[in-house]
């Protein structure tokens, strides 16, 4: 069984008397990373200050590398690399400098102390910025040398708040891929509230929803907590309400309905969204209902749960749509 580098277990944190979080359970692999994913406020921050040694608990325990965060606060910020939603960079020093810095503050000893900020600054791609002053980067960059502060010591847990907040999409690429190349040597925590984030770079996925752990999983799991949302989107040509009542009636079938959703279509098209339940195949039914109604069929598209779609699902009470693959 894999070690837990990061294991939490009844974490509560109260602000008088609000509750930010409460009775979090979670634990992270070593070499894995985990996505702590929420919707704003929903005490993600509040962990990973409580994890980064920056707040304490209210109650419950939480241990990095085996050591307990509240009582060896010391050997846990030894073993951690933290990077918080806003970096903490100063501008009118060189990236080299900076980095230089912040590895004598971390201890990192004068003879290793250039090898392991020339090892983070080529790990994250600033070798052509190494000796520009930090106000001289985009933001994309400062990200860059704030992921370099993190990870300068190579503690064995990274710990990542809204990493790609703010960032262009290109930016939020690099970025992305800049994390994924980290995994394995180092445990990754990273929080965030953007959905492709979590399914594209994390090993398993944690959904938290007003303080409380929801739900963990890796992102293929949590899709198929949504099967039963599985569907079709149709696009047809003619009276859409004349067939509707036949679709409804075809085994499997559990909702059929117009989707005036989207107005990027023609405007003698019409779109009709299918719900059917799991281990079904209703689909040869629906195109031969449509076809012998007189109607045409211009598109035919399976639809399935998206990572977003089981977010919503256990953060709201709202019903979900399917998104189209």
């Amino acid at each position: 069984m894999p070690q837990k580098t990061i294991e939490v277990e009844h974490l509560s944190k109260v602000y008088g008397s609000t509750t930010a979080i409460e009775d979090i359970h979670f634990s992270v692999a070593a070499g894995e990373i985990i996505g702590f994913l929420g919707p704003n406020g929903a005490g993600k921050t509040t962990t990973m200050r409580i994890l980064a040694g920056y707040l304490p608990a209210t109650s419950g325990t939480a241990r990095i590398a085996g050591y307990d965060v509240h009582r060896h606060s010391m050997q846990v910020r030894r073993c951690i690399g933290y990077l918080p939603e806003t970096p903490p960079l100063y501008p009118n020093m060189t990236v080299q400098g900076f980095l230089s810095f912040v590895a004598k503050i971390k201890g990192i000893k004068g003879g290793d102390r250039r090898r392991q900020v020339d090892k983070a600054i080529r790990r994250c791609q600033l070798l052509d910025q190494k000796e520009l002053t930090i106000r001289q980067l985009s933001k994309g960059y400062r990200q860059r040398v704030g992921i370099a502060q993190a990870i300068v010591h190579e503690p064995p847990v990274i710990i990542l708040d809204e990493p790609t907040v703010g960032l262009d999409p290109r930016q939020i690429i690099e970025v992305r891929n800049l994390i994924k190349s980290l995994a394995g040597e180092h445990t990754i925590i990273l929080s965030t509230h953007i959905l492709p984030e979590a399914s594209m770079i994390c090993d398993r996925v944690t959904i938290i929803n007003h303080g409380k752990v929801v739900t963990t999983n890796t992102p293929a799991d949590l899709q198929t907590q949504l099967e039963s949302t599985s569907g079709y989107q149709l696009e047809i040509a003619g009276e859409a309400d004349q067939v509707i009542p036949l679709l409804q009636r075809i085994p499997g079938v559990i909702q059929a309905a117009k989707d005036e959703s989207t107005s990027a279509k023609p405007q003698d098209r019409q779109l009709i969204k299918i719900a059917y339940t799991p281990n079904t195949e209703p689909g040869k039914d629906i195109a031969a209902t449509i076809i012998g109604q007189g109607l045409n069929l211009y598109e035919m598209r399976r639809t399935s749960p998206s990572l977003e779609d089981v977010f919503l699902e256990l953060t709201t009470e709202e019903p979900l749509e399917t998104e189209s693959r």
